[in-house]
């Protein structure tokens, strides 16, 4: 080798030396960000992933995020599992338990929780039903109750109202419909009688003369932690930082959404950009003036920081045990990892 060649294979194997350590100090946001593919409902409890996703919370802690959307809570966790879906946000199901214990599915921090004097789901019937007698959850004894699957939140919803009014559970007659949209149309035409559902889809709801407001869940399952955050147990385990930063951009949507429309601390303007941002994923198919209302009525507190309800949580655990929908031998240490955010 000539000694000038010599001189520029080092001066090439410096400058690529150079390179390679300013890559590796570059900061987050000038390398390729991770690819997250987030779960949600249409629904406007799901708003702190709309938020973060609208307002880059999730490019700031180096994350693409894409949504799925689904019809129920146990598909998605069928899709976390399978690896179609890194981070899911919504209620505990049979089907995500039953997945934790196969050592699939971590549930890692809160979303929805009932919370006294913010309006909660609501315990709707049918006018035919209301008619008939059906004017308290007292009487829905021998009635028929609409449910999305069995081991889903409306299953246990309807469970915990039966244990309160000391009747047994089995006269309550479920009724799965598989998505929500079918258990609307039945209870509009009285093919069920009872439905228990977040306020933006009661509220809405309550307002057509075929169903009536009877109650409210939030007096049967005080503190109820309603939706969850949820992701693989290998995201969990292998890449706690993701699983962090995740959650921090979800903790700031929420913080967001809160303040807007749950304390109202906001101006009027700034509720009204909140109510435009979540329109764009939650009635998006009605104009943002008839959409409004239900946007706004929906507001529920999402946990700030992600905090989780652990007493909910086992509450929910041990229903599912009681009725043989999961293993005796899941234990909340298999549900639920509690290093990442702080618990009641």
């Amino acid at each position: 080798m000539s000694r000038w060649s010599r001189r520029g294979f080092a001066k090439a194997a410096v400058l690529a030396s150079l390179a390679l350590s300013v890559a590796a100090m570059a900061p987050a946001d000038v390398l390729a960000a991770d690819k997250v593919t987030v779960g949600a409902l249409r629904f406007t409890s799901h708003a702190a992933s709309f938020v973060a996703y609208e307002r880059g919370y999730f490019t700031e802690e180096g994350l693409e995020v894409e949504f799925k959307f689904f019809q129920a809570a146990q598909p998605m966790a069928v899709a976390i599992a399978s690896g179609d879906v890194d981070f899911g946000v919504t209620a505990i199901s049979g089907g995500l338990i039953n997945l934790a214990e196969k050592g699939a599915i971590k549930v890692v921090g809160g979303a929805l929780q009932e919370e006294p004097g913010i309006d909660g789901q609501m315990i709707l019937v049918s006018k035919g039903a209301y008619d008939a007698g059906l004017t308290t959850p007292a009487a829905l004894k021998g009635h028929s109750f609409g449910i999305t699957q069995s081991g889903s939140s409306f299953h246990y919803m309807a469970h915990k109202i039966a244990d309160k009014e000391g009747f047994d559970r089995a006269e309550i007659t479920l009724r799965p419909l598989q998505k929500v949209g079918a258990v609307i149309g039945a209870l509009k035409t009285g093919q069920i009688d009872a439905w228990a559902i977040v306020p933006h889809i009661a509220k809405g709801l309550a307002k057509a003369p075929e169903i009536e407001v009877i109650g409210q869940i939030a007096d049967y399952i005080p503190g109820y932690q309603v939706t969850t955050v949820f992701t693989s147990t290998r995201n969990a385990s292998e890449r706690p930082e993701l699983v962090k930063r995740f959650l921090a951009a979800f903790s700031r949507g929420a913080d967001d959404f809160n303040a807007a429309l749950v304390d109202k601390t906001l101006s009027a303007a700034e509720q009204e950009a909140m109510v435009r941002l979540i329109h764009k994923y939650v009635y998006a198919d009605r104009p943002f003036e008839k959409a409004e209302g239900s946007i706004r009525n929906g507001a529920m507190r999402i946990n700030k920081g992600a905090r989780l309800n652990l007493a909910s949580v086992k509450d929910q655990l041990d229903w599912f045990k009681s009725e043989k929908l999961v293993p005796d031998s899941v234990s909340m240490e298999t549900l639920v990892d509690t290093s990442f955010v702080e618990t009641d």
